[in-house]
Order: structure tokens, then sequence, then C-alpha cells
């Protein structure tokens, strides 16, 4: 399976058969490297990717400045230290899971809920994680 076909199948794709799907999706290597993204993803810096890796190094340094992505700016909330960031923006947000090799990251606006968002990237990080990625 190509590293589209998990962002087109398994991030972006139909929840329950609802009709609601993500808003964007991405997958990118630890350095920053885009694997797979869907058309929708935001353009974004070395530093937002950067300042993630930080914070799954450090948990909580985020939370004094947000997470970034694509310029937007996310209020940080619950999440996993060093292997899940949650953000909220307004009545969207966004979740990044750490994988050994990638950060999946889904970023989701209402309908959709932010459990349900959070459901969608952690399921794909925790199998790409039990297959060694």
């Amino acid at each position: 399976m190509s590293w589209q076909q998990y962002v087109d199948e398994h991030l972006m794709c139909d929840i329950d058969g609802q009709g609601l799907h993500l808003t964007a999706a991405a997958i990118i290597g630890h350095d920053g490297t885009v694997w797979s993204q869907s058309s929708t993803f935001p353009p974004f810096t070395p530093e937002e990717i950067t300042a993630i890796m930080n914070d799954f190094a450090e948990p909580g340094s985020l939370a004094p400045t947000g997470l970034f992505l694509g310029g937007v700016k996310y209020m940080v909330i619950q999440g996993e230290p060093g292997a899940v960031i949650r953000g909220k923006k307004g009545s969207g947000g966004a979740t990044v899971k750490k994988t050994n090799q990638a950060l999946i990251i889904g970023i989701y606006d209402e309908p959709l809920a932010p459990g349900q968002c959070s459901m969608i990237v952690e399921r794909l990080g925790d199998y790409l994680i039990d297959q060694g990625l």
C-alpha cells in the first residue's frame, strides 16, 4: 500500500458511512519530509514540525505557545506525553500521533467530533507502530 493510499483510505475516509471525514491529513517524516498528504493539507513550516518533535521529546513545551499547523494556532489540550498531541481551535482541531518514523496528522472541523479525529489518527498510528514504522 502506498503512503497516499494510507492518507486517502485510512485518514480521509468516510466515518461509519455518515459522510463525515477529516478536513485534512498528512503523514510526515520526523525530519519534516512529506510522505503523503491530502490536497487540503495546509502548507507548513519546518519550524512547526520542529516544535511538534520538541513537544514529543519534552511534553508540555507547546502548551504556552500553542500547536501551529500551516500558520494556524491550536490550543494544546490533553494528549499522551511523548505519543499524541491534541489541539483545539473553535469548532475544530487537530491530532498528531508520533510513530517510530513519522507523524500522522489529522485536522477536523464540525460536525466531526474531537474523539473521532483522535480515533482515526491514532488507529493508523498504532498500526504503523506495530509494523515497525
